[in-house]
């Protein structure tokens, strides 16, 4: 059975044409455009077509079909994409196969938007998935630092054989970030937190009458833990973060597909000359600290507590041994690797975007604190067993 209909609006034709096939055949509605479908003419309602799919409900497919003297702009993609959108809430499959090739692809960028513009319907994860989720993230995690240490490591051994793309004087640049722009904040805070400490350990000690011997608490803590961590802490906020930054904005506009392009090692032109300037300035920045910190005990000592200052120099010395010196500076040398390459990974996996940058800025000072945390946690350990 055969049914024509000829719809006119304005200038806009549509041929509808209900075939009916063999019942193992879905039902199909042959739709023909013609005529003047441009937004100047006006357009068509919709309800004219999807009132011929209200009187035949069974209909299961619409072929799209247009004739030679078809005129058409954005507004016959309108047209269409409403159709559309009315089928798939009737479940109705649309074939665009007889439409103009440039209108299918306009077509298809339209939908592609819709369907981004569709939010996700939220499902329900078992407790058991998301733990499994979890525990790949940590494991993916651990083989990238893995293998991002490797290539350090890889790296550092082209630099000593001297085969490696080396820039001297960005290096030198570096190195003067690390450790000059950085001695105003340093000194800072650690002045003050040698005052606190002095300050904190004469309120309990004054009740004894021993006041001489905040001396050995200001230089022991200072020397042994604190001037390190405090150290590692200052320089995972300042230079870890301007690590993560400077190679997160170099990915984000591609600076690093082209060094890789030109076969430069991006580990060896960028990573190896920050993590060697950052481990060669740690130490050196946490002895400055150490003096700092016990200047600041020196002076609440001897302006509030009104000890001798001789006395409190030669407590200080006595009390500071020389393997609280060398606990001090393995740890800041672990830190100053932990905050490069910290700094330097967040900034090589930041995403192509100012979000990323700045996801990754936050994540390198994160990173570089927790891990300067848990190494002073296991540095500390092993020097209890090994009674040092």
């Amino acid at each position: 059975m055969l049914a024509i209909k000829r719809l006119v609006f304005n200038d806009s034709v549509i041929m509808l044409e209900k075939l009916v096939f063999d019942y193992s055949i879905p039902k199909t509605l042959l739709v023909k455009l013609g005529g003047d479908w441009q937004i100047s003419a006006g357009l068509l309602p919709v309800t004219e077509v999807t009132a011929q799919l209200t009187g035949h409900p069974d209909i299961a497919q619409i072929n799209l079909s247009v004739s030679q003297e078809l005129q058409w702009d954005s507004g016959l993609i309108a047209f269409l994409l409403k159709l559309i959108r009315e089928c798939e809430q009737k479940d109705i499959h649309v074939n665009r196969e007889g439409l103009p090739q440039g209108a299918q692809k306009l077509l298809g960028l339209a939908l592609k938007v819709h369907e981004k513009n569709i939010l996700p319907q939220e499902t329900r994860v078992s407790f058991l998935e998301k733990t499994g989720e979890k525990v790949l993230q940590i494991y993916e995690s651990l083989c990238s630092v893995l293998d991002f240490l490797g290539d350090i490591t890889v790296s550092f051994g082209r630099v000593i054989t001297g085969k490696a793309y080396f820039r001297w004087d960005d290096f030198m640049l570096i190195v003067q970030r690390c450790g000059v722009d950085t001695l105003l904040l340093v000194s800072l805070i650690s002045l003050l937190v040698g005052m606190i400490l002095a300050f904190v350990g004469s309120i309990q000690l004054k009740i004894f009458g021993a006041q001489i011997f905040v001396a050995d608490i200001v230089g022991i803590a200072m020397v042994r833990v604190l001037a390190a961590v405090m150290t590692g802490i200052i320089v995972s906020g300042r230079i870890g973060a301007s690590f993560a930054a400077e190679i997160g904005m170099m990915e984000s506009n591609e600076e690093i597909d082209a060094l890789k392009t030109l076969g430069v090692s991006p580990v060896e032109f960028l990573v190896v000359p920050r993590v060697l300037a950052l481990v060669i300035m740690m130490p050196i920045l946490t002895i400055y600290t150490d003096l700092m910190g016990i200047l600041g005990g020196f002076i609440i000592s001897v302006g509030m507590l009104r000890l001798n200052p001789i006395e409190y120099l030669n407590h200080t010395q006595v009390a500071v041994q020389l393997n609280h010196v060398w606990v001090g500076l393995i740890q800041s040398f672990i830190f100053g690797m932990i905050v490069a390459a910290a700094g330097c990974l967040r900034g090589i996996k930041c995403e192509r975007n100012a979000a990323g940058v700045g996801m990754a800025t936050t994540s390198a000072v994160v990173t570089g604190i927790t891990g300067i945390v848990i190494a002073t946690a296991i540095i500390t350990f092993i020097c209890q067993i090994l009674g040092v």
